[in-house]
């Protein structure tokens, strides 16, 4: 019995680490407002990124630090992209850098 709760408990500790991943080149992501864009559960407007299809809220940067979040192009606004490193950790983003890229204009006719 005690080697079977062994085993289940190592399956257990891999596991929750199977989600963390590290990010050393810079990525380029979508970022938005977790909340507004990204359908994620949370009090008033968090800065959110989508890393291989699933979204992470982030720390070490917050969504006012790249303009007007309630503006026009700003993250409650529209899906951005962005370039980061970091890593996800606990189920979150902390972000070791984090670059909002300009947007692209559509082409002039």
């Amino acid at each position: 019995m005690k080697k079977i709760l062994a085993i289940a408990f190592l399956f257990l500790a891999f596991g929750a680490n199977a989600q963390d991943k590290k990010i050393t080149k810079p990525e380029v992501v979508e970022a938005s407002c977790g909340q507004c864009n990204f359908g994620m559960k949370g009090k008033g407007c968090s800065l959110a990124v989508k890393i291989d299809g699933k979204p992470y809220f982030v720390d070490g940067t917050k969504i006012d630090d790249h303009g007007d979040s309630h503006g026009a192009d700003g993250f409650c606004s529209k899906v951005r992209q962005a370039e980061v490193t970091g890593e996800i950790k606990n189920d979150r983003f902390v972000a070791s850098s984090f670059k909002l890229l300009p947007e692209k204009k559509g082409k002039k006719k």
